[in-house]
């Protein structure tokens, strides 16, 4: 199983630490307290931690220091601030300092698990290792004996060093993400900040402000000014996922913080100089989006000075057999399953599909036929059964329209009164189940999939009697 995230939470208010200490737990976060700012360094010194929250005002350090010694320190360990309004200043530049970022007292505890979440998955892109070309499952591997995979191998050995820019291709699914930490971590820039920011992920209207930050007043609903992901991946390496979806506008500006090495926060009147390597990866076909004005050509020029191109899955087919034997070290280790196998022909049956999906999909299905399987070697006949097309759109209102009709059947023959009510909650159980077990039982990452408040989840749990095992 995945080691539990180890967070270190400093703050001198027993009543405010012990209950962010049980809201973190219930997260499966591992938390270790500290009561004082310096008593808080020197546990860093001596253990690892994935995060460390901290309150601003502390005996023996305050949060200021304290972010300065911790960035010092430990460059890639993400610090996030809890502050009042009164020291706000301050708090942006503890940011400026390092921080990853801050919460202004009182906050949501929606939102304090979400900038937790997400600090942490940033903690563990930048620390945890990916191999290349290896088979171990104790870590992220990308894998490939084929010609064309030992080329992308020799193409990030060759630019890691450098501090050129890079575009990653390729298809949905075949690891750019991956290749990206590879080239960050065997690079001089290996020791510094690597901030990835999904450019597909962010509303159009709020990645400006993500990437460059914001002056307060900036715009309806600016209440104080935000540092950038530029701005905190200085002296590091900025990894933008999915560039080809931003829009004409950002990518003006973008090639603007590209030719000058600086860049603006929303309403600021004077630019920040930065340090940053940029790694791009885009799924499109950037030429094509180039002569239907979609993607600036100057801009290209300017991220395309190295290209990697990653091969689909189906173009190199002979790595797939390695490929399945990681999967099932790693899936197999998480869900216990000792000594997992799989038939020969069931491997056979793999090489033949088409894998629109690419690595993403493959790992899916593996992962999949081991659950199926229930410990024995895993067989043709379970990889069709996990392989089995989804019930389209179309069937699945039919199917809601055959429920709908057999419900009021019911209450035409007057076998049943409260329709309205037994169908919603029987959609809504059936919804809240399917997310919470494709969440595998964090109610964060859940409610954030729903659209709705993490409290409200855990409401709508209790009210339709979904019990789900936590992780």
């Amino acid at each position: 199983m995945k080691s539990p995230a180890k967070i270190l939470l400093i703050e001198d208010d027993m009543h405010a630490a012990a209950a962010l200490r049980q809201v973190l737990g219930e997260e499966g976060y591992e938390v270790t307290v500290a009561t004082r700012g310096d008593t808080g360094l020197e546990l860093t010194r001596g253990q690892p931690y994935d995060v460390v929250i901290t309150d601003f005002k502390l005996p023996g350090m305050d949060g200021l220091a304290l972010v300065r010694q911790l960035h010092t320190l430990h460059p890639r360990l993400p610090v996030i601030l809890m502050t009042a309004h009164g020291t706000t200043e301050t708090a942006i530049e503890a940011t400026k300092l390092g921080a990853y970022d801050y919460l202004l007292k009182p906050f949501e505890m929606d939102e304090f698990l979400d900038m937790t979440a997400r600090a942490v998955a940033s903690s563990r892109t930048m620390t945890s290792p990916v191999a290349l070309g290896e088979t171990g499952a104790a870590k992220d591997a990308i894998i490939g004996q084929s010609r064309a995979m030992q080329n992308v191998f020799k193409q990030v050995g060759r630019v890691a060093a450098t501090t050129l820019p890079v575009l990653i291709r390729g298809e949905t699914g075949t690891g750019k993400e991956l290749i990206a930490r590879a080239i960050y971590q065997h690079s001089d820039r290996a020791g510094q900040p690597f901030i990835a920011v999904n450019c597909a992920a962010i509303p159009e209207t709020l990645l400006e402000s993500e990437l460059f930050g914001h002056e307060r007043g900036a715009f309806t609903g600016a209440e104080m000014r935000r540092i950038g992901r530029f701005e905190q991946a200085d002296r590091g390496t900025i990894f933008l996922d999915e560039i080809g979806d931003m829009s004409i506008s950002t990518q003006a500006k973008l090639l603007r913080v590209l030719q000058e090495k600086s860049i603006q926060r929303l309403g600021a009147k004077e630019p920040v100089a930065i340090d940053v390597r940029v790694i791009a990866a885009t799924h499109r076909d950037l030429e094509t989006a180039i002569q239907e004005r979609l993607f600036r050509e100057d801009l290209f020029y300017r991220i395309n000075v190295v290209a990697i191109l990653l091969p689909a899955l189906r173009e190199h087919r002979e790595d797939i057999p390695a490929l399945i034997e990681y999967f099932l070290r790693r899936y197999g280790t998480e869900l216990g399953i000792n000594a997992p196998s799989i038939q020969p022909d069931a491997v056979e049956f793999l090489q033949q599909q088409p894998w629109r999906g690419n690595v993403r999909e493959l790992e899916n299905v593996v992962r999949k036929a081991l659950l199926a399987a229930r410990g024995y070697a895993i067989v043709q006949a379970d990889l069709r059964e996990v392989m089995r097309e989804p019930k389209t759109e179309t069937a699945a209102r039919q199917t809601l329209a055959e429920y709908a009709s057999q419900l009021l059947d019911a209450a035409q023959r007057g076998e049943s009164e409260g329709v309205y009510a037994e169908f919603h909650a029987a959609a809504e159980r059936e919804l809240f189940s399917q997310a919470m077990r494709l969440a595998e039982g964090n109610k964060t990452k859940a409610a954030r999939w729903l659209g709705i408040a993490r409290l409200t989840l855990r409401e709508k749990l209790n009210t339709l009697g979904i019990e789900v095992e936590e992780k």
